[in-house]
């Protein structure tokens, strides 16, 4: 029986085959790296060749003068971006679904999915011209409205937020169609019945239309959990500069100063130990959640 079972999938098993490996080669076998964090990395000894000095990497990572600073920006503006990437999307979706022209609702659901599909190195250098605050169109409406150019880019106290308000952007289309599939599930009868009760649009809205979908945003607000500790590294590092290095800088810019352009390997791998560590702990407790609150499951 096994061996019928095994012959009738074995087109399968081939096909998983090349995938599978991809995943041991690119994925689990630069994991042999990780030890340069416990190392005094030396390039041209290698890794075997190099001295290991235990938790040192990671005693230097704790004293860096910046280091719980960047912690703070990364979780703060990774916080933010969960936070407007669940009310955006919600509120576009919710808008979405009271408009009766069809075509018109998929023109919207293009125009805002659309940069989904585009790369950080393009869309920052659109940004740069368009928030530029001699000629970019953003200061010049607000000029025209009287008020003064914003340094977007380049003021500390503005970037994280904009950092914010251009990753919504950019992504909210996405989530916008996930919730507008979770609304068609919603049974009409449901509506129907609450116009009997008397129920108004914002009655129905927070009694059935929410209410509703509530199991997808619980499941997509758990799995958002697990990019605490992922605030953009492209996007940031597409737009930063040190003029905001104070606010907007986080731990994957960190490592990637401190690993590629100072060439402290064994440095920038422990700050990387460590961020995986505790994305690791946050990954399990957002299934955990889903789990709980959304009966979502993997296994």
């Amino acid at each position: 029986m096994v061996t019928g079972k095994l012959r009738r999938e074995l087109a399968l098993y081939i096909m998983i085959l090349p995938p599978a490996a991809v995943i041991l080669i690119y994925a689990y076998g630069p994991m042999f790296g990780l030890v340069m964090a416990f190392q005094k990395y030396v390039p041209a000894r290698g890794i075997l060749g190099s001295e290991w000095i235990g938790l040192d990497n990671f005693r230097y990572m704790v004293n860096m003068p910046n280091v719980f600073r960047v912690l703070w920006n990364t979780v703060f503006i990774a916080v933010m971006k969960i936070v407007a990437g669940l009310v955006v999307p919600i509120t576009a979706a919710l808008l979405l679904n009271e408009v009766r022209s069809s075509r018109f609702k998929r023109v919207v659901q293009t125009v805002v999915y659309l940069p989904h599909f585009l790369s950080w190195v393009i869309l920052s250098g659109i940004l740069v011209d368009v928030l530029s605050p001699s000629h970019g169109i953003v200061n010049l409406a607000l000029v025209k409205v009287g008020v003064e150019p914003i340094f977007f880019l380049g003021n500390d106290r503005v970037f994280p937020y904009t950092m914010v308000a251009t990753d919504v952007w950019k992504d909210f289309g996405f989530g916008t169609i996930i919730y507008l599939a979770a609304l068609t599930a919603i049974n009409p009868e449901l509506y129907e019945a609450a116009i009997v009760d008397g129920a108004g649009r914002w009655r129905q809205t927070f009694h059935v239309t929410l209410p509703g979908i509530m199991s997808t945003i619980v499941l997509m607000t758990a799995l958002s959990l697990g990019h605490v500790l992922n605030a953009g590294f492209e996007q940031i590092l597409n737009l930063y500069s040190p003029q905001v290095y104070r606010t907007g800088d986080i731990i994957d810019t960190l490592l990637y100063r401190i690993g590629l352009i100072n060439n402290q390997y064994s440095v920038s791998t422990a700050v990387g130990f460590f961020k995986s560590v505790v994305s690791f702990f946050l990954i399990v407790l957002s299934y955990k959640l889903a789990d709980r609150f959304a009966n979502y499951r993997i296994f």
